[in-house]
């Protein structure tokens, strides 16, 4: 098995009123010796938004915003800015993030040139309710029968059940076009899902969606298929390219006796075309053991949302116990070596 090391906690909530009540779940990138952290703030009532702070190197906190970088202005985010990723595109950052207006739950998008000024472009997944998603990614062929159970909003406080739109979470980028066009990943559960060689962003309007929603088995990159992922699957840190693959670091979920658990997952994909696996680690590449990771705010939790590769390592950043957040490392090398030992083909 693939030995990782984890550093331990980076940063922990403060008594600053925007992030008092947990941070977690960070957007990191690298800039020379220095990484830009985008973190999810909490405040009292479960109101989030973006808290800043800078890295010397990987671990060493260098300064840090004592007030969010980017807060809630419009009615679909009224609730929160939650679980940032960022990815540098040709000269433009995309920053995604999942908005919460108290009913719905829908991935979006900033853009900034410089990390400092941010335009936000609203709402970048389908808007579209339960029973038409229903109707519409079942047209071509059955899908998934978790989708009914996961897509149901039981559990959900509504204040108005015609207002509510499927979830769809976990927006993140590939940090490069791909035969000069953008690809991203976005989660429906209980699989991820891919959008690929869209030329322009404003070419996702409904009418794409519609399509797009109608050959829904199509888009599927990766769904449960181990233990520890059996109960569904999402988006983690933005991919990381390699010479073998795009290297991808998910989570996975499992329903355990005492709820959810929570563990950080490792995937290759084809790096001209990433809607082809190529292998998988069959285990977690880590899951919550140690104490900030088995208690907290939601327990049982390790959550990758940023990733940055010094040398050889690759330092992952995650929500531990959606409290804190914390920082494992890896060998890129030697991850790479033990996915290429779960060879996709090799299943066949």
């Amino acid at each position: 098995m693939i030995q990782v090391k984890k550093e331990g906690v980076l940063l922990a909530k403060t008594l600053i009123p925007f992030e008092d009540e947990g941070v977690l779940n960070p957007a990191a990138i690298r800039d020379g010796n220095f990484v830009h952290m985008f973190y999810r703030a909490v405040s009292r009532g479960n109101h989030s938004s973006i808290g800043y702070c800078k890295l010397e190197g990987p671990l060493v906190v260098k300064n840090r915003d004592t007030e969010s970088l980017l807060s809630p202005e419009f009615d679909y985010e009224c609730q929160g800015m939650e679980d940032p990723r960022i990815v540098k595109i040709e000269d433009t950052y995309y920053l995604t993030y999942t908005a919460y207006d108290g009913i719905n739950a829908l991935g979006c998008l900033a853009i900034s040139k410089d990390l400092i000024h941010f335009e936000k472009k609203g709402i970048i997944v389908p808007q579209i309710s339960y029973a038409a998603f229903d109707q519409l990614a079942e047209q071509s062929s059955p899908i998934n029968k978790k989708y009914f159970r996961y897509n149901e909003h039981i559990g959900v406080l509504e204040s108005d059940l015609e207002k509510s739109l499927i979830w769809d979470k976990n927006v993140i980028f590939f940090p490069r076009k791909i035969k000069g066009k953008f690809h991203f990943m976005h989660r429906i559960k209980p699989d991820i899902q891919i959008v690929v060689g869209v030329e322009n962003l404003k070419d996702l309007t409904e009418a794409f969606y519609q399509d797009y929603l109608s050959n829904f088995n199509d888009h599927v990159l990766l769904s449960s298929k181990h233990d520890h992922e059996i109960s569904y699957v999402g988006g983690g840190c933005p991919p990381i390219e390699t010479d073998q693959g795009w290297l991808i670091i998910y989570h996975g979920v499992k329903d355990g006796l005492y709820g959810y658990i929570y563990s950080a997952c490792a995937a290759l994909l084809d790096l001209e075309d990433p809607r082809k696996e190529i292998a998988r680690l069959p285990y977690p590449l880590f899951k919550p053991e140690l104490d900030w990771e088995l208690k907290g705010e939601v327990n049982n939790v390790c959550f990758p949302t940023g990733a940055v590769v010094f040398d050889d390592t690759l330092y992952i950043y995650y929500g531990a116990a959606d409290e804190r957040i914390a920082t494992t490392s890896v060998s890129v090398s030697a991850l790479i070596k033990e996915l290429l030992l779960y060879n996709k083909q090799d299943d066949k």
